[in-house]
């Protein structure tokens, strides 16, 4: 299967053989550097590391190499609770996608966009990106995809204090699951529905 993740920049890993760190142009230091300060922990300095990268990325027209550093430094963001500048980051990331037509790495922005907004607490954002995350799912035939998506939308419901919505969710979610014969799991969530339902 596909990864959803956008697809990592061949050119910013060396060649096997080849020597990496100086031969490397200053955008892709900066780009590696942010990885590995950001897998440190130091998100602050991952940031600044992806913002140098980003903009050599801009300079040198390298379209995959923004769509990738505005990706991270979105993460970057996220990170650190700036959930605006993350959004924006990643709508950035975005567009180069749409243009690419590369669908995967668009339904992995748009999970962090959703995670974005439901921290900034801007539910019909957070909702409208997953339903569009729900319905490729639906048309790719991917239940496991569309589980974990209607599990967000629920938990999103629940946030906004949506329960009726939120149990509705979980049921879909029980469906999926007992279509499949998953029984322990359909009736966990039948159960979650039931405990929305009696609060509500």
């Amino acid at each position: 299967m596909a990864s959803e993740n956008i697809q990592p920049l061949s050119s910013l890993q060396p060649v096997t053989g080849e020597p990496a760190g100086e031969d490397l142009d200053p955008a892709r230091k900066d780009y590696l550097e942010g990885r590995k300060l950001y897998s440190q922990g130091d998100y602050a300095q991952a940031a600044q590391a992806f913002h140098n990268a980003l903009r050599g990325f801009e300079e040198q027209g390298d379209e995959q190499g923004v769509a990738n550093a505005a990706d991270r430094l979105g993460d970057a963001c996220l990170a650190r609770e700036e959930y605006a500048m993350a959004i924006a980051n990643y709508r950035r990331a975005f567009a180069v996608c749409e243009k690419e037509d590369d669908s995967f790495s668009q339904l992995s922005l748009n999970k962090k966009m959703a995670a974005a907004y439901r921290k900034l607490g801007d539910h019909e954002k957070a909702l409208e990106l997953l339903f569009d995350m729900l319905e490729h799912y639906r048309l790719t035939n991917n239940p496991k995809g569309a589980v974990e998506i209607l599990v967000s939308i629920a938990e999103t419901y629940a946030e906004q204090g949506d329960r009726a919505r939120a149990a509705d969710a979980y049921r879909s979610v029980a469906s999926i699951h007992a279509r499949f014969k998953h029984s322990r799991q359909a009736a966990e969530f039948n159960q979650r529905a039931e405990a929305l339902e009696r609060e509500a």
